[in-house]
């Protein structure tokens, strides 16, 4: 019997987003000789067992309230596993494998790959720094440029210069960049806190908008392309899948139109010729490796529609698993459906 302990919830603005994922992903895990414990992690930080059998309450965000609920947390102690408690005993619960289905700051930017480090258990996904690398955009940046991928120009900018000095920031950016902009916190996914801005009237509030969420931000060139997306999955021998292509149906695409509004629609293949497709697909394996991922990743590009030039534009080392998200959808279109995706990223982290 194998022990899968999958955790949900966290503190983080896409806490609703991974409750939606987890959903998913508890509904088409294999179960025949698997015991699960899915864990949610509230948006205070408080470990709750779910003790309901009902994963759709998990999504509707009625989880915390079943009344069979017990505090739980994953000890960094070696061997201990899962700490379960029932009054004033706590039962332990050795752990096979850890699925973390979090998103977003406290999920997948190497703070609770480091428990389960310490736990000395196998996880599905990137290990610390590559999770930490690839959760700052700005630091993706630099090491993706290593590969010699082309990016758009970006400037990188601090809240506490922006709080000395807003319209200095406002001039900074004018000066390098030309309109529009999009203005990015560093470490949020799911487009959380994300603007495009089309004048000097708008960059202000954009970027009060992006402080928010981050110390850190990016402002960056607007790229005239096509939005494509690569599933790439594997440790040592990386395969990317055939790539997928996104129109927003909107200005970009925000949280809304991920997850709100039904404007995006996805295409599998993406609408590129096959010398593009081949291209992209490189070129996601070669950023996953710079980056030192292991497991899963969704990796995003631009293919401009002027020049049909690739533009790497970041990197999700735990990417969507909703009944939307393009990463359990690419590998569908290649012949591997939902289950059977779970239970290989399973595999790899097993694997090591």
């Amino acid at each position: 019997m194998q022990t899968v302990l999958v955790l949900f919830g966290g503190m983080s603005p896409e806490h609703d987003v991974s409750c939606v994922s987890v959903t998913a992903v508890l509904k088409n895990m294999q179960k025949e000789n698997r015991r699960i414990l899915p864990v949610g992690i509230t948006k205070d930080g408080k470990w709750l067992l779910f003790g309901g059998d009902n994963y759709d309450d998990i999504a509707g965000g009625n989880w915390e309230q079943n009344p069979d609920n017990r505090t739980a947390f994953l000890s960094p102690e070696r061997g201990a596993g899962l700490c379960i408690l029932s009054g004033e005993t706590v039962e332990t619960v050795p752990v096979d494998v850890i699925f973390p289905v979090l998103h977003g700051e406290n999920g997948e930017d190497g703070t609770v790959q480091g428990l389960f480090e310490l736990s000395g258990i196998p996880y599905v996904g990137c290990g610390v720094c590559a999770s930490a690398a690839s959760m700052d955009k700005s630091v993706t940046k630099l090491i993706a440029a290593t590969t010699g991928v082309r990016q758009a120009n970006w400037l990188t900018l601090h809240r506490r210069d922006f709080e000395a000095d807003p319209a200095a920031m406002c001039g900074q950016i004018a000066g390098a960049l030309d309109y529009p902009i999009f203005i990015k916190p560093c470490c949020t996914g799911s487009s959380v806190g994300v603007s495009k801005v089309k004048t000097a009237e708008d960059l202000l509030p954009a970027l009060a908008e992006a402080f928010k969420f981050d110390k850190k931000i990016l402002a960056e060139e607007f790229i005239n392309g096509i939005e494509v997306e690569v599933a790439v999955l594997g440790n040592d021998d990386p395969k990317a899948a055939t790539a997928g292509e996104i129109d927003a149906g909107a200005e970009f695409y925000d949280y809304e139109t991920k997850y709100v509004t039904s404007t995006s629609k996805p295409y599998i293949p993406a609408r590129i010729d096959d010398k593009t497709m081949a291209d992209v697909r490189a070129w996601a394996v070669k950023i996953f490796t710079a980056l030192g991922c292991k497991g899963l990743s969704r990796v995003d590009f631009f293919v401009t529609r002027d020049t049909n030039e690739i533009v790497f534009n970041e990197i999700n080392t735990l990417p969507g698993f909703t009944s939307i998200s393009m990463y359990p959808k690419m590998w569908a279109a290649d012949g591997l459906p939902f289950g059977e995706l779970l239970d290989r990223v399973i595999e790899l982290a097993l694997e090591g």
